[in-house]
C-alpha cells in the first residue's frame, strides 16, 4: 500500500503493535521477520509481518483458514457477545 509519507519500518511495526495491543488473537512480528503459515497452523491467530520501503508498505498476514476461519471467528464473536473471554474454547 501507499504510505502519506515515507516511513521506516520499525516505525510502521511501532503503529501496529500500538494498534493491535490487547487484541489475542494478532501478533505482530518484529522487524526483519515475516509470518509463514506453519506459524499459525492449528491456531486461532492472525500473524503480520511489515516491510516499507519509502512510500510503499507491503503487508503479510497469515491464517489457519480452517481455525481462524469461520468456524472460529463464530466461536470468538459469540464469547464477546455472550460477555465470556473472547479467547474461551480458542487456545
Amino acid at each position: 500500500m501507499r504510505l502519506n509519507k515515507p516511513l521506516e519500518t520499525g516505525a510502521v511495526v511501532d503503529i501496529y503493535k500500538k494498534f493491535y495491543k490487547g487484541k489475542p488473537f494478532v501478533r505482530v512480528y518484529d522487524e526483519g521477520r515475516l509470518p509463514q503459515v506453519r506459524d499459525v497452523v492449528g491456531s486461532n491467530y492472525c500473524d503480520i509481518g511489515l516491510k516499507a520501503t519509502g512510500n510503499i508498505l507491503v503487508a503479510v498476514a497469515c491464517i489457519d483458514n480452517l481455525k481462524k476461519g469461520a468456524a472460529g471467528q463464530a466461536v470468538q464473536n459469540m464469547n464477546i457477545i455472550a460477555g465470556f473471554d473472547e479467547t474461551e474454547g480458542l487456545l
